[in-house]
């Protein structure tokens, strides 16, 4: 990724964010990770084009409404186990991209519980339409 792309996106951009979003997931590829649900702590960014999603009239339709980012993760954690934390988020990334008016999407995941000698462990994917989609 060059600088050149998150300047463009800078200039022709919006950024929603959904930040530190906690959820109960069944995730994880050891042993005493599987049958019980754990912390997933969420990072969305959504880059969204002024010239879709700038509202004329006040309503929430003209824009990217932000349960849409909620409920793109939760449909996806009641589907079950996920093994990876990569999985789930190229999963998410390519859901959350297909909205058409979102170019380009940075999302993370967390588990806040694994290690006691840090505050977790995770993955972080950015993807663009027509980049790397």
């Amino acid at each position: 990724m060059t600088t050149d792309i998150f300047q463009t996106l800078a200039l022709e951009c919006r950024r929603l964010f959904l930040r530190d979003h906690v959820v109960l997931v069944h995730i994880g590829a050891h042993y005493f990770e599987k049958g019980k649900p754990q912390r997933l702590v969420f990072n969305v960014e959504l880059f969204v084009p002024f010239v879709d999603t700038t509202p004329k009239t006040d309503k929430l339709a003209e824009v990217v409404d932000y349960d849409f980012v909620r409920e793109v993760i939760a449909a996806r954690i009641v589907r079950g186990h996920v093994e990876l934390q990569e999985t789930l988020c190229d999963e998410l990334a390519a859901q959350m991209l297909a909205h058409p008016q979102v170019r380009a999407v940075r999302l993370s995941t967390q588990k806040p519980d694994i290690y006691p000698d840090c505050a977790g462990v995770g993955v972080e994917v950015f993807r663009m339409k027509g980049v790397n989609a």
